[in-house]
């Protein structure tokens, strides 16, 4: 099969590459020269394991290329995927349809032929019939379906939740439109991937209800791990005993300072908008935002109870500030509240991540970047876990107390225990849901 996809973000980039590799010829397009340029040089814009070693393959082999080019990228294609950003729009929290809607009316003008014009870009129930309305406006002649494709990518692990999902969901509206979609899975489909194939609408409300559902999961077992920091609870305990029911299951019941990153907090109030604008509130949405809002504020009084109630002139060394491990995504990171809220508070910050300076650098001014946790925490009054990388797994925190101004350990991850941070001759030691909460920060003599 032949595929043009439109936009090398996140989405694009890994879906393109992905499809390369299962063997269909793939040209990517992007508008920015400079991210072209990157790439065919070799040169990936983004973290995610493997995906530079899978690009470099693909391209040898002549089934990946990239171009800003769109007229020649759509000839003779069977598929043109729109896969481009879906920022959640200012002041009404609505999901910006511009650049799709942008890149419907490129691909209308230049299509030449029959093609499944695809949106792989995660947009509200109702967008792929706007967007087949959009190209039947802009080009008359052009003879095209459409189809939703939404992606269930996790950064850090997307090539194998591309390569073996739990499933794929594809929208269509007509015969054509899905035979074509499911050569283009074909792959998947022998290895025997569930393929679920729906209406349009039905593939839209897939991808919110699922990422909805998720972020309330970890919302959920945050506020647990609130109740049990009052009653004396451990909430991985907790969330170990429930998750051993399979109605439940065990995933993203891991308690810490709230849920970032590019999708659920831009989906959760899409998704909230929606229902707000057929006057079929969700409500349960509405107060999952409100809370992980809380949540990420209540990490801020975590670490200053740790710290007697100020942080000013003090250092403070913070432990990853991406919104989860493998990424070098900053989006909606609880980093992005704690950090500029302790040094707001006249703390001196000191951050070590493996792959978030990046961008975290014009994201958190103020503060100092060091790539040795052992030296950021010299002499600092508070040591602070924000990201469970595995680097900060089996830290040596004997190694940190002895050097530390101030032997305080707040763990917003659960990596280590109480004991670990009492033998190692820690002073403070603060986590999530461990019956520590506010007027309750255990120490020792």
């Amino acid at each position: 099969m032949r595929i043009a996809m439109i936009g090398t973000g996140y989405v694009g980039l890994v879906s393109g590459v992905c499809f390369s590799d299962f063997g269909h010829d793939v040209v990517c397009v992007d508008t920015s020269p400079e991210k072209v340029d990157m790439l065919n040089r070799g040169e990936v814009p983004i973290f995610e394991p493997g995906l530079d070693i899978m690009m470099e393959k693909n391209v040898a082999a002549g089934r990946l290329r990239f171009t800003t080019e769109i007229e020649p990228a759509l000839d003779g294609v069977d598929a043109v995927f729109i896969a481009v950003g879906t920022p959640t729009r200012r002041g009404d929290g609505h999901a910006d349809l511009t650049y799709v809607m942008a890149a419907a009316e490129d691909v209308a003008r230049n299509l030449k032929g029959y093609a499944v014009i695809v949106v792989k870009s995660t947009v509200p129930v109702g967008t792929n019939k706007k967007v087949r309305e959009r190209v039947a406006l802009t080009n008359p002649e052009a003879e095209f379906d459409v189809a939703s494709n939404p992606e269930f990518l996790r950064e850090g692990a997307a090539l194998d939740d591309f390569m073996r999902p739990d499933r794929v969901v594809v929208g269509v509206e007509t015969d054509r439109a899905a035979e074509v979609m499911a050569e283009i899975y074909r792959p998947l489909f022998l290895r025997d991937f569930p393929i679920v194939t729906t209406d349009l609408e039905s593939a839209e409300m897939i991808k919110y209800a699922a990422n909805a559902f998720l972020a309330t999961k970890i919302t959920f077992i945050n506020e647990i791990a609130r109740l049990c920091e009052r009653v004396g609870a451990d909430v991985k305990e907790v969330a170990k005993g429930i998750g051993l029911d399979g109605r439940i299951g065990n995933k993203f019941l891991h308690a810490g300072p709230g849920y970032g990153g590019s999708c659920f907090p831009k989906d959760t109030m899409a998704l909230a908008r929606t229902g707000q604008e057929y006057a079929a509130p969700v409500q349960i949405i509405e107060t999952v935002i409100k809370v992980n809002d809380e949540i990420k504020r209540r990490m801020i009084d975590k670490i200053l109870e740790a710290c007697d109630w100020s942080v000013a002139g003090k250092k403070i060394a913070v432990l990853g500030v991406t919104f989860k491990p493998n990424t070098d995504d900053m989006r909606d990171a609880p980093s992005l509240t704690i950090v500029p809220a302790l040094v707001g508070a006249g703390a001196k910050v000191v951050v070590v991540d493996p792959k978030g300076r990046r961008e975290g650098e014009a994201l958190l001014p103020g503060v100092t970047w060091d790539a040795d946790p052992y030296a950021a925490a010299e002499e600092a009054d508070a040591l602070v876990i924000l990201t469970e990388w595995n680097e900060f797994r089996a830290l040596d925190l004997k190694r940190f107390a002895e050097t530390m101004a101030t032997p305080r350990l707040v763990d917003l991850r659960n990596i280590y225990s109480e004991e670990d941070a009492q033998r190692a001759g820690f002073d403070t030691y603060v986590a999530v849901g461990r019956g520590q909460g506010p007027g309750q920060t255990r120490g020792h003599d």
